[in-house]
């Protein structure tokens, strides 16, 4: 899903998003790439199994590169949050632990409301491999956690701060229904035009022999009829579909199912060319030439 444009300003704000022993540096590339897609910028690593800055990390960044200059590494978790004022710690697990827990709408608008005051907030995620432990958990102000299928409940670390992310920058739309663009309002065509079209429509597919049996012409008229309402046609999309159907009565050919174009708008067909040769096998059809 590309859509990247330079020349628009990059958002940057938001919790920081820290990791814990992350153990593969194209995974803290892709945290980068997910944190840019929503709008976070602040990454901190907690004793990153490989060194850091990484040139594998930065590849799977996908020009994330603001994201990956400017994080920190740690050598231990209580460095990497003393100066934030609220942190949640995600989890896959239930905890025996005096701690509220969350889900990810409710995260994002917790963390929403504590920035608009002004205060610092974080995100721990745990290993690639076993997450957080609990002594880390501790740390941690409350819990955030997924609606995930219990009996498959791990993520990649990625798709964690993938979701985490995506509910921060919902959190911040006017609605939660709201998205980066959207089609043309169209109004509904009033019933006289549908009719019409109805009428059009119901005129070609005669001409062409599409009721059949006629005994069941009612029958398709009123399912034909049907579908089409079903739909909210507007004008425009009325417009449209009629100038199909005025396609087809002008370059409809002469065969013993169409009544070709309508009188005075018929065009002179080119003359066959009785050299051709047909493919091998091919019986004459009637009407053909």
């Amino acid at each position: 899903m590309a859509g990247t444009d330079r020349q628009r300003t990059l958002i940057a704000e938001g919790p920081a998003i820290i990791l814990v022993e992350p153990q593969l540096p194209e995974n803290i590339g892709m945290v980068a790439r997910a944190m840019a897609n929503f709008g976070l910028a602040e990454l901190r690593l907690v004793k990153p199994r490989e060194e850091f800055p990484n040139d594998k990390a930065r590849s799977a960044a996908s020009r994330a590169d603001h994201i990956i200059d400017a994080a920190k590494v740690y050598d231990d978790l209580p460095s990497a949050i003393e100066d934030l004022h609220f942190v949640y710690a995600t989890t896959a697990r239930e905890r025996d632990a005096f701690k509220q827990v969350r889900g990810p709408v409710e995260a994002g608008q917790t963390l929403r409301q504590r920035f608009n005051r002004g205060e610092k907030t974080g995100i721990l995620f745990g290993r690639e491999r076993f997450g957080l432990n609990n002594d880390e958990v501790s740390l941690a102000d409350e819990l955030v956690t997924f609606p995930v299928n219990p009996a498959f409940s791990s993520l990649n670390i990625a798709q964690a701060v993938l979701l985490m992310s995506y509910e921060w920058m919902k959190s911040g739309l006017e609605k939660e229904t709201d998205t980066a663009f959207r089609g043309p309002e169209l109004e509904p065509a009033p019933k006289e035009q549908l009719q019409g079209f109805f009428n059009h429509l119901e005129d070609a597919l005669q001409a062409r022999g599409y009721f059949r049996p006629m005994a069941r012409k009612e029958i398709m008229v009123n399912n034909l009829r049907g579908v089409l309402t079903r739909a909210g046609f507007s004008d425009s999309e009325l417009r449209l579909l009629r100038g199909v159907v005025v396609s087809l009565d002008y370059f409809s050919p002469k065969t013993p199912r169409g009544s070709g174009a309508p009188e005075g708008r018929k065009r002179e067909k080119p003359a066959p060319d009785k050299t051709a040769a047909k493919p091998a096998g091919r019986e004459d059809i009637p009407g053909d030439e």
